[in-house]
């Protein structure tokens, strides 16, 4: 068993030959300092577990040293017991306010003066392990935004004639929201955007879920077969892909009570025709000419909770240099430093200049809620997703 190791801090030699001989016998790890400077440079020298410190000292007294150990962060966190005569209550109280764990009058009493200083390194020491567990919990935590990280995309495909620009940042060390673009097997083009109820760890979990099934589903062998001797239509691989996915979720996974809003699309590439399914998601917005032509409602549930939820397929045509926007309710509901949500207007207004490529105008949107959002904390993720039909 390591040795705790404490610290001595005393100009007094008798206080330090009393102190050391009271607590030889506990299997203490003994250092000593004489001054304030001299307490300084053991501390980061040694890494005691405890100090005992007294006030008035040569050099630099108490008050300083404890000051500069509780401002700094590597050493902020080890526990100073104040060595004070009975007559000096006021200073005792000082360096209490400052930091201090506890005090030990002079004379010193054995019985008192082991129990002060075990009752420090034990709280020191449930201190060191809920650090040590938070630590452990955040690189877990990393882990797994890392893990999560590799279910989105790693790069947009590029389809001559067609621009895509992504917007997403998580609330937390992990994400609810997903959003996913990929090529269908018969060469259209696919986009996803997702929200799923609640955050944490058990949205990011299910989150994966129902990005991996759209996926998976959208690009198996099953879709990519002809019906005689055509490729299924869109909108009937569109139908199958959803309501694929909502059974499973809702079927397999139904004690967890989890759902997801979607907006999945399927952009003819040839003719921009787009075949749609909104699963309860914010209305998505086709913009021409700088100008909201159309919203894109929900036309089904959200997914993972009816297994024989309905969805309706819907179509628009998309015209050159038309925009599409898919998004969820975080932009919408990101609040500032005085609880003013952003609101839809400003998405939109920042949407309608569409001369800008879906790159630049994802980043615009982008320093515009952070200008917005100031000190404010980001309590929702937000994702967006902006397809623009070229020429």
């Amino acid at each position: 068993m390591v040795k705790a190791r404490v610290l001595i801090v005393d100009d007094e030699p008798f206080n330090i030959d009393y102190l050391e001989q009271e607590l030889e016998d506990y299997g203490f790890d003994l250092i000593t300092a004489v001054n304030g400077q001299e307490a300084l440079d053991r501390v980061h020298s040694e890494s005691p577990d405890l100090v005992l410190l007294d006030i008035m000292m040569p050099i630099m007294d108490g008050f300083e040293v404890l000051s500069r150990l509780k401002t700094h962060q590597e050493t902020r966190d080890i526990p100073v017991i104040i060595i004070s005569a009975n007559d000096d209550l006021n200073s005792v109280v000082k360096c209490i306010q400052m930091g201090a764990e506890d005090h030990l009058p002079k004379p010193f009493e054995s019985t008192l003066l082991h129990a002060r200083i075990s009752a420090s390194l034990e709280r020191k020491r449930l201190h060191d392990l809920q650090k040590l567990y938070l630590e452990s919990l955040e690189r877990e935590m990393e882990i797994g935004r890392e893990i999560q990280d590799g279910f989105l995309p790693a790069e947009l495909p590029g389809v001559e004639g067609w621009e895509i620009g992504v917007l997403f940042e998580s609330a937390r060390e992990v994400a609810g929201d997903f959003y996913d673009v990929f090529l269908m097997p018969d060469g259209n083009l696919a986009c996803v955007t997702g929200d799923v109820c609640g955050k944490g760890v058990g949205a990011a979990l299910f989150m994966t879920l129902f990005r991996s099934l759209i996926h998976a589903r959208a690009t198996s062998h099953q879709l990519s077969n002809k019906k005689d001797g055509a490729w299924s239509t869109m909108g009937e691989n569109l139908n199958d892909i959803i309501s694929f996915t909502n059974h499973y979720v809702a079927e397999t996974h139904v004690e967890a009570n989890m759902f997801a809003t979607v907006f999945m699309g399927i952009f003819n590439i040839q003719d921009g025709t787009l075949s749609y399914i909104n699963c309860g998601n914010d209305p998505a917005v086709l913009i021409r000419d700088g100008n909201i032509i159309a919203t894109l409602p929900p036309s089904g549930p959200a997914i993972g909770i009816i297994p024989d939820a309905v969805f309706t397929v819907q179509q628009v045509v998309m015209e050159e240099n038309d925009l599409l926007a898919a998004f969820s309710d975080g932009i919408a509901d990101t609040l500032n430093e005085d609880d003013e949500p952003f609101g839809s207007e400003r998405l939109f207004n920042l949407l309608k200049n569409n001369k800008k490529t879906p790159e630049l105008l994802v980043e615009e949107i982008k320093e515009e809620l952070h200008q917005f959002i100031g000190s404010a904390e980001q309590f929702d993720d937000i994702s967006l997703l902006v397809v623009k039909r070229g020429k």
